[in-house]
């Protein structure tokens, strides 16, 4: 792009400052009223389309910004690169020597603007705009929920608060009740034997009075008959005295109260009035999704489905009978999951034996779903469950009962796709363990399944077909050439979609066009092929992987892809 819009470019060259009054964009430059009427008689240039610098102007800036000749060689795009996706001038070739996919860049412009892959951009954007409006409108009415939520929330504590303290003002009043009961009875008591004490007490001091006066003024015969009587008197009372000892009367008498285990639990045991929980579940918006419009537009995959060829790399022996699947690491180690040895197997990036993994009882297919785990299926009905295995630790991170049988699996933004045979194909967050039903068609014993941007592929070997569906359910194409394909029972996307298959009684591995209408034998008994189980195609690497049903494994790198 010229370093100025509104000077014209060949006479800045001339070292002549003239105001451009249109923009050509095969030339790069603006141009003046007198450039522009030269510009328009030239053979070189007379068919090159100029517009007026203030239309040229109205262009966003990014659209402004971008450049039409290379940065590094000055010169004029007119090549494009599929494999690095970027144009190229005539001189960048020596840095694409070993690419097979330059081409024309003409031939990728021509009737761009009327093209069916802009209008799907233009449609894209709009449905993106909704999307986003859709999103936002939901978003805020999430928040305007959790407002009159914490409203609820605040009256239902303060609501079980006041229950809390009515119940124990209840029962206060019952044990403040008690007590007084108690106290009223023991006092009663205790009042009767202060009664009979203070009579007891005012007799004997009466008797002492009598036996003074008896000595001071009665006879010797009467002070001798007195005496008699008061020690009777006074034998009595000493025995009064004595039962009352050994009786429970004296005993000193306390109230006291014992705090209810239940409550005393309550206050010391509580750390906290409630626990606040937040959930979070699945937002019912449906969203509009049209795939990867850049694949629409630059990279035809057609033409990659006709010209990619693969390349053997490396054979590995796993020493496996039945293997059903396979997944890559991150780190180039391979996982091979084995029903009939009943364990999963990894293997280092050299073919050598890293580690077994036979914790889990069956086991059927494999997927790596992040974080160094894997997940892997059990098979039959009689198991039921899915295991999240820690893959550096050797240890099972996590069950998940899906109650039904399940055979082949795949992997997608935190969801676990899964063939559940008689139920149809199934799928379950990771997060809350939640189960959503994709189709309820019964499923072969054998069914695998892949995905690749919004669609589903899997494969039934009881019909010998291959069916793409969309994450609802609904079936978009169905592949079905029993004679080129028999017995499927490994299944893989790539990047553009176009799907591998392995068949177990054609041995051999086809591909199909992303539609459904084409398809290629790439691999076949020729090949060293015999009874392919499962195949896994590495999106980062461009490699193919097919392990077959006795031990043998073969990765290929793809060419052209």
């Amino acid at each position: 792009m010229a370093s100025n819009l509104g000077v014209c470019g060949v006479c800045d060259h001339r070292h002549v400052t003239k105001s451009s009054v249109v923009w050509c964009s095969e030339c790069d430059e603006g141009l003046c009223e007198d450039c522009k009427e030269h510009h328009s008689f030239s053979k070189a240039t007379r068919n090159h389309e100029v517009v007026p610098i203030d239309e040229y102007m109205k262009l966003p800036v990014k659209i402004l910004q971008i450049a039409q000749f290379c940065n590094k060689h000055n010169e004029k795009y007119e090549l494009f690169c599929r494999k690095h996706d970027c144009p190229c001038c005539r001189k960048c070739i020596e840095d694409h020597n070993e690419c097979k996919d330059l081409t024309d860049i003409r031939n990728m412009i021509s009737n761009v603007k009327s093209s069916t892959a802009f209008k799907e951009i233009e449609r894209t954007l709009s449905e993106t705009a909704e999307n986003m409006k859709r999103i936002r409108k939901i978003r805020e009415e999430n928040l305007a929920l959790l407002a009159e939520k914490i409203k609820i929330v605040e009256l239902e504590v303060q609501q079980f608060r006041n229950k809390i303290n009515e119940h124990l003002d209840k029962l206060q009043d019952e044990i403040l009740k008690e007590i007084k009961m108690e106290e009223d009875k023991e006092s009663s008591k205790i009042r009767q034997l202060v009664t009979s004490l203070r009579q007891r007490e005012k007799e004997i001091l009466q008797c002492k009075d009598n036996i003074e006066n008896t000595k001071r003024y009665g006879s010797d015969l009467q002070s001798f008959i007195a005496m008699k009587h008061i020690e009777k008197d006074i034998i009595k009372e000493e025995n009064y005295i004595q039962s009352i000892s050994k009786s429970e009367q004296l005993h000193q008498i306390d109230i006291s109260w014992t705090i209810d285990t239940a409550l005393q639990e309550l206050t010391t045991a509580m750390k906290m009035f409630g626990e606040v929980n937040v959930s979070s579940s699945a937002c019912a918006i449906s969203i509009k999704n049209k795939g990867n419009i850049q694949a629409q537009i630059i990279v035809p995959t057609t033409n990659h489905f006709d010209n990619f060829s693969l390349k053997l790399k490396q054979t590995i022996q796993t020493n496996l009978k039945a293997v059903r699947g396979c997944t890559f690491l991150p780190d180039g180690r391979i996982v091979f999951s084995s029903i009939s040895s009943k364990l999963v197997r990894v293997i280092k990036p050299d073919g050598s034996f890293d580690s077994d993994l036979n914790i889990i009882g069956t086991v059927w297919d494999v997927v790596y779903i992040g974080d160094n785990d894997i997940a892997v299926t059990s098979g039959g009905a009689s198991s039921n469950k899915i295991n999240i295995i820690d893959v550096p630790n050797r240890k099972v991170k996590k069950v998940l009962n899906v109650n039904s049988a399940n055979t082949g699996v795949t992997f997608n933004a935190g969801k676990l796709i899964y063939c559940a045979v008689d139920k149809g194909l199934k799928m379950i967050s990771l997060c809350n363990e939640s189960i959503t039903s994709i189709t309820t068609s019964k499923m072969s014993s054998d069914a695998c399944v892949a995905f690749q941007g919004d669609k589903l592929f899997y494969a039934n070997e009881d019909n010998h077909n291959v069916t793409c569906c969309d994450i609802q359910g609904k079936i978009l194409w169905t592949f079905n050439k029993e004679s080129t394909l028999s017995y499927p029972m490994g299944i893989s996307v790539d990047n553009d979609g176009n799907v591998y298959v392995a068949g177990f009684i054609s041995h051999n591995v086809v591909v199909i066009s992303t539609d459904g209408q084409r398809y290629r034998q790439l691999l076949s008994e020729k090949d060293g092929l015999h009874c392919p189980s499962a195949v896994e195609y590495d999106r980062t690497n461009n490699k193919l992987l097919v392990a077959d049903r006795y031990g043998s494994a073969f990765v290929y790198d793809v060419i052209g892809q």
